[in-house]
């Protein structure tokens, strides 16, 4: 089965062999990374772990869902799928794969804001980059991360590529994509972006289509720039099931790929949001306001099979739920920026984030045959319990940054900020029998803050080596679950503690440029999923440690060949956590793995992708076995997945053909948080043809 991607990456590597002598050596510049920082800072000297992913690469290895434009990022391990649907992901960074312990940004704004982020409705058409820092952003965002940010940045109006594309696969896939930049002056600019796809999979009847329309528009002065984007997305899921554990190995009863959802099932979402800016210089000082406002209505029909299900496919063997969602974002940041010399760079600020969610379910059980067969329709089964639960949730945060050159080879970042969060949860259950409601409320003031330090040891023309370190501490309260259970108790917020140090350099005339750190974080009451009663609910879990090193290199070969390599090994662990049983006693897992949790990550690329030309790219993805339960009595293997595209560039014209996971592997990559001890596995080979042209 690897004879293809062996020859493809023959063919890329003779092409780019009869290139390098004509290949012009490459200018180095230092990136500036905006992201954990309130502050734009040069990458070469952030004192932090980060990656920056440029859209030229995206485009050049055909990267349109965020594992494939994360593939090569040192320890950020991205599972596709999950409760959210298909176009859903499950990202894991610094050993740790929680759905809300990271930061998923997109053009400044919290994606998501004060509840999980949205990864379901994110676009990547149109990026100009993707910044990821590794653990905490405490003062830039506050009450929102532990283990990272992944900040997604679109093309800015009038500078970005005017292209359009349409595509054809497997599994009766299709796309398009339109963007360009509108009619404008010198001083107003404006751009627009129109996508949509049918994604076909190999799983039994899941499908997911997507209509993307995004509009931005800035207005510029000598002393001033406005900026607005409205950005609208129309989500249709017909989601496929997880596949249950039974004992140590997945379940040999259920079928393969086989959906045991209702029949018309779905996980449907519509998402607008708007957002503005305004900046105007004072002096020598600037002022910054940000705003932005989003609103999701969302409707579910998911079932998930019972512990132990039967197979006579008329003994009820599966629970469900009907659901209607609805939130509300709010974003509001107010900054005033300046420096006193050439050595120090001060920030100051107020935001607030602000979240309102409300639901509605109504609760069934069904039967359904271990192939998927005899699937019944929501509609017609009778809902034996309904429930409601509203939320609301409000994150204040006062901040200072302070950015000091003491030296030319010596620099020092740190920053403060006072946190206050209030939150607020009733929820109401009813069935035949009975009817119930309560109602929780927490208030919350914490500092949180970071310093770090960055020191160029070596320095001789274009080669450089800085060292860096950094010590964050940070908190954030525990996750608003809007599942269909309606739980109303709010659980103590989790908190951490993490140090950093690492290395940066580029040498060979800038050309290789390379990354490697190690951490060390102490978390306290991480949310996870436990099964209290025999139901899905969410608890604290006590202390964990999280600890390990990461590496990554890139290198251009020439202007158009480069390779890249990553490697991580991640060290997770319950550090204290007594959990009680569905029996009632209790179990202490000191010492046990988390879950999900591979202690070594790593990834191999080569990127051909000259102006005109033959294209192309292999990308190799490695994760190690890890357990699936908290116990550490089942354990999975280690994989890999093997991505590859080839196509040819001739002018202004472009047609590829894209695999991803050529190997087929079909392992458990995430963990539903609905159906106990069920995962969802790695879809199968898709590929895809695409033909894209300069506007």
């Amino acid at each position: 089965m690897y004879i293809a991607p062996v020859r493809l990456l023959g063919l890329v590597l003779w092409t780019a062999w009869n290139t390098v002598a004509s290949a012009a050596p490459q200018t180095a510049e230092d990136t500036v990374v905006v992201t954990g920082a309130k502050l734009p800072t040069a990458l070469a000297t952030l004192p932090s772990m980060m990656s920056v992913v440029t859209g030229a690469e995206l485009r050049a290895r055909g990267a349109r869902d965020l594992r494939s434009a994360l593939a090569l990022v040192a320890g950020v391990e991205i599972s596709p799928s999950g409760d959210a649907g298909p176009a859903s992901s499950v990202p894991a960074l610094w050993g740790l794969r929680e759905f809300d312990a990271f930061l998923l940004v997109v053009d400044g704004i919290p994606y998501g804001g004060a509840f999980n982020p949205a990864l379901a409705t994110l676009d990547l058409t149109n990026v100009e980059r993707i910044e990821v820092l590794r653990g905490a952003a405490p003062v830039g965002y506050g009450a929102t991360s532990f283990v990272g940010v992944i900040h997604v940045i679109h093309a800015q109006p009038g500078h970005g590529a005017e292209r359009a594309s349409i595509s054809a696969g497997t599994h009766g896939s299709k796309r398009f994509a339109l963007s360009g930049d509108l009619p404008g002056t010198s001083s107003v600019q404006h751009s627009l972006t129109v996508n949509g796809e049918d994604q076909g999979f190999v799983q039994r009847d899941a499908e997911v289509g997507k209509l993307h329309v995004l509009y931005r528009a800035a207005l510029s002065t000598d002393v001033s720039r406005w900026h607005v984007d409205l950005d609208a997305m129309r989500l249709r899921q017909d989601p496929y099931s997880p596949h249950p554990r039974e004992g140590a190995t997945l379940s040999t009863r259920l079928v393969r790929d086989a959906n045991v959802n209702p029949r018309d099932a779905r996980q449907d979402s519509d998402r607008v949001q708007l957002n503005s800016g305004y900046a105007r210089a004072l002096g020598a000082t600037q002022l910054a306001l940000t705003f932005s406002a989003a609103d999701t209505d969302s409707a579910a029909t998911r079932g998930f099979l019972r512990e132990d299900f039967a197979v006579d496919g008329t003994t009820p063997n599966a629970d469900g739920f009907r659901q209607r969602q609805h939130t509300t974002d709010v974003w509001l940041d107010l900054a005033w920026s300046g420096s006193f010399g050439a050595q120090l760079r001060w920030a100051l600020g107020t935001d607030w984030l602000y979240g309102k969610g409300h639901q509605r379910s109504g609760n069934f059980e069904y039967a359904v045959l271990a192939n998927g067969g005899g699937r019944p329709l929501s509609t017609a089964l009778p809902v034996d319990e309904a429930t409601r639960l509203s939320v609301e949730r409000n994150f204040f945060g006062l901040y200072a940054q302070a950015e000091w050159q003491l030296t030319t080879r010596w620099k020092w970042l740190g920053g403060l900020r006072l946190n206050h969060t209030e939150e607020t949860r009733a929820g109401e259950f009813s069935s035949a029998s009975l009817r119930e409601g309560d109602h929780d409320s927490h208030d919350e003031t914490r500092p949180t803050g970071s310093i770090g330090s960055s020191y160029v040891l070596f320095e001789h023309g274009l080669t450089q080596v800085t060292a860096f370190a950094d010590w964050r501490a940070s908190f954030k309260p525990a996750a608003a679950d809007l599942g269909p259970e309606a739980e109303s108790d709010i659980l103590r917020p989790e908190s951490a503690a993490s140090f950093e140090v690492g290395l940066r350099g580029r040498m060979f005339d800038a050309r290789m440029q390379w990354e490697a750190s190690g951490f060390d974080m102490d978390f306290r009451n991480l949310v996870i999923r436990e099964n209290l009663g025999g139901l899905p609910a969410l608890a604290n879990a006590g202390r964990e440690r999280l600890r390990g090193g990461e590496l990554e290199i890139k290198w251009a070969v020439t202007s158009s060949l480069s390779l890249s390599g990553a490697a991580a090994y991640h060290d997770s662990w319950f550090a204290d956590y007594a959990r009680l049983r569905p029996d009632g006693s209790i179990e202490q897992l000191r010492g046990k793995a988390l879950e999900l949790a591979p202690q070594a990550v790593g990834a191999l690329g080569v990127i051909l992708a000259p102006a005109q030309g033959v294209i192309g790219s292999l990308v190799a993805n490695y994760a190690g076995g890890r357990y699936l339960n908290k116990s550490n009595t089942a354990r999975a293997g280690g994989y890999a997945v093997l991505d590859a595209g080839l196509g040819y560039r001739y002018r202004r014209y472009e047609l590829r053909l894209d695999a991803t996971n050529l190997s087929d592997r079909r392992d458990p990559v995430a963990e539903s948080e609905i159906g106990d001890a069920q995962f969802y596995r790695l879809p199968g080979r898709t590929v895809m043809a695409t033909l894209e042209f300069s506007l």
